[in-house]
């Protein structure tokens, strides 16, 4: 633990105030001491992490760099008009003013699913705004949608029954 912690107080992966991912927990780092790391998750726990397991570990930064990229799939349904599904996610996407204008946004139909066609939108923003756009373009998204009358799917099963075909349900059994 305590060549673990001077090695990371020397290379400095991270630094207190940083949103990051290891040994198995995420949280934002509260202090980095030689033995232990310790972190406070976004339900307010706090966590003490042995330096050797979180140096041992992978560890993600996402606090690092100044922007994050959003990726999210829609699904629509097959009868969807496909252009009109582009226009439209390229309007949500032109009136959120937290996007970045580049790196350019994707919008691409990336899988031709079991239920829907699936669009994967890519925007950039700000890395604090990384959740406030990704729930507001959710939100946003799924009104217009409704509002355009652009169907989203969700998976349907069809259940056929055999052998109650003198299964009667709603009569008086007189027999007890």
């Amino acid at each position: 633990n305590f060549a673990a912690g001077f090695l990371m107080i020397i290379f400095r992966p991270f630094k207190v105030g940083d949103f990051i991912e290891g040994a198995g927990v995420a949280g934002v780092v509260e202090a980095i001491q030689i033995f232990t790391t310790t972190l406070k998750t976004g339900d307010n726990k706090t966590i003490i992490i042995p330096n050797a397991k979180l140096s041992g570990d992978n560890i993600v930064n996402y606090s690092a760099k100044p922007t994050r990229r959003v990726d999210m799939t829609v699904g629509v349904a097959y009868d969807a008009d496909l252009s009109k599904v582009r226009d439209v996610l390229k309007d949500i996407i032109s009136k959120e003013s937290r996007i970045h204008a580049s790196p350019d946004p994707l919008i691409a139909v990336a899988e031709l699913a079991d239920n829907s066609v699936n669009f994967l939108v890519r925007v950039w923003t700000d890395t604090g705004d990384y959740w406030g756009v990704k729930f507001s373009m959710t939100e946003t998204i799924k009104n217009r949608f409704d509002a355009e009358g652009i169907g989203i799917p969700f998976p349907q099963r069809d259940i056929h029954v055999k052998g109650l075909e003198n299964y009667k349900p709603f009569e008086k059994n007189t027999e007890n």
